[in-house]
């Protein structure tokens, strides 16, 4: 069974609807679980948000938190995932964002993604976040970083139901 199918079935089981906020990954994450056969009744939205513009637009990402943090931050892409879920029905939210490569940008090396799993837990909200790095070509690191979001999601949602927050 691949990662996205594994997902589609975690997501049914546990009847969670998800929304996504990607930057480097472009759609790809939606994408992998679109494939999936059935995978439309636990997919809602899918925001592809490259410029900073786009990230406060839309998802409402502080200029402050670009401006402290950079557009790679950990910070970043928790804004991403609750600017998310502000907007959509959605009980999840994946957010990515980073540099695919080939340069590294503001002593970011290439292949750094920052990653943000928000969840609805009831009246609270639980959001988790890394950073990773992934080797490769762009096309290498944007699939590795998608494959990564998924495999994560259930991890973060069992401790969110074990009331994390951070």
């Amino acid at each position: 069974m691949s990662v996205a199918a594994s997902i589609v079935e975690y997501l049914k089981h546990h009847q969670l609807v998800i929304t996504t906020a990607e930057s480097c990954t472009a759609g790809k994450i939606i994408t992998l679980l679109s494939q999936v056969d059935g995978s439309g009744s636990w997919i809602e939205s899918g925001y592809v948000v490259y410029s900073p513009e786009a990230k406060q637009r839309l998802l409402n990402v502080r200029p402050y938190t670009i401006e402290t943090f950079n557009l790679t931050s950990r910070e970043v892409a928790q804004e991403m995932a609750q600017g998310a879920l502000r907007d959509s029905p959605a009980d999840v939210a994946v957010a990515t964002t980073g540099l695919l490569g080939p340069d590294g940008m503001d002593g970011i090396p290439p292949g750094t993604v920052c990653f943000a799993w928000a969840y609805r837990n009831g009246g609270a909200l639980s959001v988790f976040s890394r950073k990773e790095r992934f080797m490769g070509s762009r096309e290498q690191v944007q699939l590795a970083a998608s494959l990564h979001a998924l495999k994560w999601l259930p991890h973060f949602h069992q401790r969110a139901l074990a009331g994390e927050r951070a």
